[in-house]
């Protein structure tokens, strides 16, 4: 493989190679690896044997906020996930040795598979798109209705008020990461704080980062073939999930924003934010959701803080991508911005 100068870019191959051959069952070398151009915070590998391919996801070198990068956390969920309604890659090893390539990794299948990066869905036709959009309405509300006990995921987060949680932890990363002072998000947070609702008592496993560029879908059907990229999955309140897919749907069209904005949906055959919602609530069981712009808010809180958190990694030379990595960090006070306007909506 050619190295990069990024250190996040580079993988020692004979060293997984070795280690992988004396503890995954049936792997044979030799191994070749390809950095997948995405993944701005867990660098990801595509691993190719003569017999098969995997991936190979690991923790960013250098020094790490705590609680960050949780490949260990990702690899549990989704070997806990097997045989359930959620489509997820087969996991294979976890190594916690952080001495063997200098920092830890999971191998899992490499899922073969459509993948979408703008939810306009341009290569589909006017009729192939609805379909796509609902089955991940019925993967989200999958997630959402997954047993924790009869996973093994009942530990898997925190109970008690998720938002609270939530809003205390990634204040904390945030200012962790925090570059300058950033007016719009100094409010959006105290909004955030004097605006939290009461816990109603729904505690499910939630993705953290769903949306449909963390998903594969099978190459002759609107069948999703995976769900990826589950660093902060936990478990607490489903809304989160919903809010951050209406979200992102509400930026820019393109490759940056990879929204929905200013888009005529019903003319492209493409579902609205109401009928994703209402589609969602039908298949869960529920009348409806209040107050969902608090949900949005927050959504755009912790995505501002989350690419403050590229950003710096970018400014300290941990970035796997340096140069998309200060592009996003400067959408911050975007993403504050729009999050005091889904405020006004409460």
């Amino acid at each position: 493989m050619t190295e990069a100068p990024n250190a996040a870019a580079q993988l020692d191959t004979e060293a997984v190679a070795g280690w992988l051959s004396a503890n995954m069952e049936g792997f044979e070398g030799p191994l070749e690896a390809e950095k997948f151009p995405g993944g701005q915070s867990n660098p990801t590998f595509l691993l190719k044997t003569p017999r098969a391919r995997y991936v190979l996801r690991r923790k960013p070198p250098g020094q790490l906020l705590k609680s960050a990068h949780a490949v260990d956390r990702e690899f549990r969920v989704q070997r806990a996930l097997a045989g359930t309604d959620v489509p997820v890659a087969k996991m294979h090893v976890l190594c916690d040795d952080d001495s063997v390539i200098g920092s830890m990794f999971y191998v899992m299948d490499h899922v073969q598979g459509r993948h979408f990066d703008d939810p306009r869905l341009p290569g589909l036709t006017h009729d192939e798109r609805r379909p796509i959009m609902d089955e991940m309405n019925r993967v989200l509300t999958a997630i959402h209705n997954t047993d924790l006990g009869a996973t093994g995921l009942d530990d898997y987060g925190p109970e008690g008020n998720y938002f609270a949680r939530q809003l205390g932890r990634w204040t904390k990363q945030y200012r962790a990461s925090e570059t300058q002072a950033i007016a719009p998000m100094e409010e959006l947070i105290a909004w955030l704080e004097a605006n939290l609702p009461e816990d109603d008592g729904q505690r499910t496993l939630v993705h953290g980062d769903y949306r449909l560029d963390n998903l594969l879908f099978a190459s002759d059907s609107p069948r999703c073939a995976a769900v990826l990229d589950w660093e902060l999955s936990t478990t607490g309140h489903p809304y989160a999930d919903l809010g951050a897919v209406i979200m992102q749907w509400g930026m820019p069209p393109g490759n940056e924003g990879r929204g929905l904005a200013g888009v005529d949906r019903h003319a492209q055959g493409l579902m609205t934010d109401e009928e994703f919602i209402a589609a969602y609530c039908r298949r869960r069981g529920i009348a409806g959701i209040d107050r969902f712009g608090f949900y949005l808010a927050f959504n755009c809180f912790r995505m501002g803080a989350i690419l403050q958190g590229v950003l710096k990694r970018a400014l300290d030379g941990n970035a796997s991508n340096p140069e998309r990595a200060r592009r996003l960090g400067s959408f911050v006070p975007g993403f504050a911005e729009a999050g005091l306007k889904a405020a006004k909506d409460v």
